[in-house]
């Protein structure tokens, strides 16, 4: 089985300004969903990846979803704030989770957790992509 790879930019951070010796809020969150992973009922089928950057700085922090003959998807502006590395975290799996149950990768809005519902999602087909791929 082909296992599906979730990409993390750990040098996010929603505010500019962050103590020295702080954390990013994306390598934080990172961290979260890599001890999360670890107990996960689905750990064998996705690969948690952590980037140094996926290039949305100006509208931080992003993760990326990716599988073989699927489409990627890309989220930037997820809104970590406070203490909110958790349900995020929790939330990125589950999107995970929905991601991998989909033969050919095709999420529906209804089903993205409420926390990652941005304006800043991107669905890139495969690129093996065909007008028979919309469907789940």
């Amino acid at each position: 089985m082909a296992k599906s790879t979730l990409f993390i930019c750990r040098s996010c951070h929603q505010s500019e300004q962050r103590l020295p010796g702080q954390p990013a809020d994306g390598a934080v969150l990172c961290d979260r969903i890599q001890v999360l992973h670890q107990t996960w009922s689905r750990q064998s089928e996705l690969e948690v990846r952590s980037v140094d950057c996926l290039w949305t700085c100006d509208h931080p922090c992003s993760i990326a979803l990716l599988g073989d003959n699927k489409p990627t998807y890309a989220l930037a502006k997820v809104l970590v704030k406070g203490k909110n590395h958790n349900e995020i975290a929790e939330a990125v799996l589950q999107l995970s989770e929905h991601y991998l149950d989909s033969k050919k990768g095709n999420i529906p809005w209804q089903q993205f957790p409420e926390v990652l519902k941005t304006e800043f999602i991107a669905r890139i087909p495969p690129v093996s992509f065909s007008d028979s791929d919309e469907a789940s």
